[in-house]
C-alpha cells in the first residue's frame, strides 16, 4: 500500500471547512489530479454516497468510482476502485485557533501484477501531493475570504 498524506491549515472555521470538503465533488476544484468528480448520488452526502471521478496520473486519465465509507460530524472516508487500484480516502477536520486543521490522506493499493510494482510506483504516487495540498489550501483560504 502507498500512502500519500499531509495538513493544511487555513483560517475558514472547521465546520465550514468540513461542509465543503465532505461535498466530494468540490475537490475537482482544488485538486489538480482530480479534474473531474461528479455525484451520482442524490440528497445530502451520508454513507453509500457515490461519486464517478477521472484522476490523471502518469499523462493518463483513469476513472473511478467512489463510495463514502463512514462520515461523522469532522471525518469522512471515501472508497475508490477501478481495474487497477483501490483508494481510500480520508479527510479529518479540526478546530485550529479561530480556523481549522485538515489532514488528507490517500492510501493506493494496486491490484494484481501491478501490486509488484508498489515500490517503484511509489514516487509517481507522493509528486501528486504538494500540488493537492497547496490546492486544498488556496481554495480553503479563499472560502474563508468570503
Amino acid at each position: 500500500m502507498i500512502t500519500v498524506a499531509g495538513t493544511v491549515r487555513s483560517p475558514l472555521a472547521a465546520e465550514q471547512a468540513f461542509a465543503y470538503l465532505s461535498a466530494f465533488e468540490h475537490t475537482a476544484e482544488w485538486d489538480p489530479g482530480t479534474p473531474v468528480v461528479k455525484k451520482l448520488s442524490e440528497a445530502p452526502v451520508a454513507v453509500g454516497h457515490r461519486y464517478h471521478a477521472e484522476a490523471e496520473f502518469r499523462g493518463k486519465r483513469q476513472a473511478l468510482v467512489y463510495e463514502v465509507v463512514e462520515l461523522t460530524g469532522s471525518h469522512i472516508k471515501l472508497r475508490g476502485e477501478n481495474k487497477t487500484v483501490i483508494s481510500e480516502d480520508s479527510i479529518d477536520v479540526s478546530p485550529d485557533g479561530t480556523g481549522c486543521a485538515v489532514k488528507y490522506t490517500a492510501e493506493f493499493q494496486l491490484k494484481g501484477l501491478l501490486k509488484i510494482a508498489e515500490p517503484f510506483m511509489k514516487p509517481a504516487f507522493m509528486s501528486l501531493r504538494d500540488p493537492a495540498m497547496n490546492g486544498l489550501k488556496t481554495a480553503l483560504d479563499a472560502q474563508a475570504a468570503h
